[in-house]
């Protein structure tokens, strides 16, 4: 991890402080993402920091190499390129379809043009697992 990037999954905290998020931020995210998993029986997971072209495929071979690919969801944001990717993997796709990842992709957006990076993350969170559903 590298000054500037921040990678979130429940049961690994972040190494390093020193990225976008205050200590107090990074509770409300990991406090989040817990409420996501208990809730939808799915996996979220956050990254935050910088991707290589094609940004799409990037965040593609990040969510490949979690845990669960099949029942995760990534939220991939890069701030400084403006660019956001939400992945689904073949389960979790079944109860979150493309078009209401893009809706929380949208809600993200808006939050993060107004300066709030977590809070754009949190929401995008809970819309995300409402639209899961229980599982």
């Amino acid at each position: 991890m590298t000054v500037g990037e921040a990678q979130v999954r429940r049961g690994n905290p972040p190494e390093v402080l020193d990225g976008p998020f205050s200590t107090r931020q990074l509770l409300r995210i990991d406090e989040a993402l817990r409420l996501a998993d208990q809730g939808t029986g799915l996996v979220f997971s956050i990254f935050v920091g910088g991707l290589d072209e094609p940004i799409r495929e990037h965040a593609e071979r990040l969510h490949r190499q979690l845990a669960e690919p099949d029942r995760s969801v990534l939220i991939a944001v890069s701030p400084n390129q403006r660019r956001l990717e939400v992945v689904t993997g073949r389960h979790a796709r079944k109860r979150i379809p493309d078009t209401y990842a893009r809706l929380a992709a949208l809600s993200m957006v808006a939050a993060f043009g107004l300066g709030d990076l977590a809070g754009g993350i949190i929401n995008g969170l809970d819309q995300l697992a409402s639209h899961a559903g229980r599982g």
